[in-house]
């Protein structure tokens, strides 16, 4: 017991003094964001999930006020292209592929970020023995990829410091 945090204090003062801290909560230059397409879409649903209270509807009803800023999901596009094949011709190999344009907007149409493309790929090889195993292991693959544009896109929003031109 008294071994390991011989091992473990040294290590955790280390971490601190090379400036190494856990991410916190990410803080935006606005308080309110609307999100397009505003049901149907994955990515625009796993930021509205994210984002949470933030979200306000594009179109408010009367009396309520406008969002401050509207993020756009302009396209977003999945893709399986055949990568290798073997000697008699059958499948061994695909690379899956998501394509996500998004633009960042204020309520009057002045873009803050304008359309941009996060792209994400993977590959994965195919098995004609397995193909339960592999069809849930796609599904995966394309679940992970829409987390880590999700995070770039959040990191992006996170990186503006002013909606002023």
């Amino acid at each position: 017991m008294y071994r390991r945090h011989l091992v473990g204090v040294p290590l955790a003062v280390m971490l601190g003094g090379c400036g190494f801290r856990l991410r916190g909560r990410q803080t935006f230059a606005f308080e309110t964001i609307g999100v397009t397409p505003e049901k149907g879409g994955a990515v625009a649903s796993d930021v509205s999930r994210y984002l949470g209270d933030m979200v306000r509807p594009v179109t408010p009803k009367p009396g309520a006020l406008a969002p401050d800023v509207i993020l756009d999901i302009l396209a977003e596009n999945r893709e399986k292209v055949i990568v290798g094949l073997n000697a008699s011709g059958q499948v061994r190999e695909y690379q899956l592929r998501i394509r996500v344009r998004f633009r960042l907007r204020t309520p009057g149409g002045r873009d803050v970020i304008e359309p941009t493309d996060i792209a994400q790929e993977r590959d994965i090889s195919f098995n004609e023995t397995a193909v339960l195993a592999k069809e849930a292991e796609e599904v995966l693959l394309y679940r992970d990829m829409q987390t880590d544009i999700v995070q770039q896109l959040l990191r992006r929003l996170a990186a503006i410091k002013t909606l002023e031109p």
